[in-house]
C-alpha cells in the first residue's frame, strides 16, 4: 500500500466534496473542481476529511493509489487557495500587456506575440516584467506558465528570455587545457 495514499485529506472550512464512483467534485471558495479517478482506486468522505482506498489488491491497480490521493488533495488545495507561478521577463525592450483575454508580448521578435489567456486562468502583469499565473487546476496553471515560457525561452550566455522567478540558468562547462 502507497504510503503516500494512506495519507488522509483534510477539507478546510468553506470546501465541500461530492464522491462519485469515478469522480470527486470539490467547491471552495475559489471555484470548484471535477476529479477523475484512476482505476482501483475510491475515495471515501470521512469525519470532515477524504480517503484514498483500494478497491481491489491487484498489482495494475496499486500503482494509482498514491497518485489518486494527490491528485484528489491538490484539488482540494486549489478550489481553497488555489495556485499560481511567476515568469520573469528579461531582455532590452522585451515586455507584455494583458488586452482583453490576451496577453500582448514583445519579446525581441520582428512582430508582437500574442497568447490567449485559457479559461480559468488569470494573468496579472507588474511592472511590464514580471507575470503572475493563477488558477485553481494546478495542473492547468503549470502548463500555461510552460507555454509562457516557450515563447522565448531563456539564453544562459546573455541572460534574456522569458524564466521562472528564481530560475538558475547553467551554463555549459567549458573546455579544459590538459
Amino acid at each position: 500500500m502507497s504510503r503516500i495514499g494512506k495519507r488522509p485529506i483534510p477539507l478546510p472550512k468553506g470546501v465541500t466534496a461530492t464522491v462519485s464512483a469515478e469522480a470527486v467534485d470539490v467547491k471552495g471558495p475559489k471555484g470548484q473542481l471535477r476529479q477523475a479517478l484512476p482505476p482501483g482506486v475510491s475515495v471515501a468522505l470521512e469525519d470532515g476529511h477524504l480517503a484514498a482506498k483500494l478497491v481491489g489488491d491487484a498489482l495494475l491497480h496499486r500503482k494509482y493509489h498514491g497518485l489518486a490521493r494527490t491528485l484528489v488533495a491538490n484539488a482540494v488545495q486549489g478550489v481553497a487557495e488555489g495556485f499560481r507561478r511567476e515568469l520573469d521577463i528579461v531582455g532590452v525592450g522585451y515586455r507584455a500587456e494583458v488586452k482583453g483575454r490576451q496577453v500582448v508580448f514583445a519579446l525581441g521578435y520582428s512582430h508582437p506575440v500574442v497568447f490567449d489567456i485559457p479559461a480559468g486562468i488569470d494573468i496579472a502583469i507588474d511592472k511590464q516584467t514580471h507575470v503572475t499565473v493563477t488558477g485553481v487546476d494546478k495542473q492547468l496553471v503549470g502548463q500555461v506558465a510552460a507555454n509562457i515560457r516557450s515563447l522565448r525561452k531563456p539564453d544562459p550566455y546573455k541572460q534574456k528570455g522569458v524564466r521562472y522567478t528564481g530560475e538558475v540558468l547553467k551554463k555549459k562547462q567549458g573546455k579544459t587545457g590538459a
